[in-house]
């Protein structure tokens, strides 16, 4: 691997921590800036690279904890007894006061994504 391909690698991981340090900062500060409210961003685009994991990490893993497996100030994800149209539901919609919608922010066949990474969870190795 030649120099250059290295110092690119290099870059795209620091770009990729830098993005989930941010958004786990942007979702922890609009838990005290406000009581909870829909979110107005405008859905990025399905054709947008979607890393799920990390975006879970980043948005919801602030009250979800351990990646969704075990419980915070949200409930445990893994192994939910909700069905999959309650999970869209309430990522879309959110509850009034205890979770923001995030509608706004994340299109269905996305947040459809994000409830197949909540289904796929199993126990952490270790």
């Amino acid at each position: 691997m030649a120099l250059q391909d290295m110092e690119l690698d290099t870059l795209n991981l620091h770009v990729k921590k830098i993005t989930a340090l941010l958004l786990a900062v942007l979702g922890a500060s609009s838990l005290y800036a406000a009581p909870v409210q829909a979110q107005s961003a405008t859905p990025a685009p399905d054709n947008v690279t979607f890393d799920v994991e990390q975006l879970f990490a980043g948005t919801c893993g602030f009250c979800h904890s351990a990646g969704g497996r075990a419980a915070g100030k949200g409930p445990q994800l893994m192994d939910s007894p909700r069905d999959d149209d309650f999970l869209h539901s309430r990522i879309k919609n959110g509850k009034s006061g205890a979770m923001p919608a995030f509608g706004g922010a994340f299109t269905d066949a996305q947040i459809d994504q994000i409830v197949k990474y909540i289904r796929a969870l199993k126990p952490r190795e270790g």
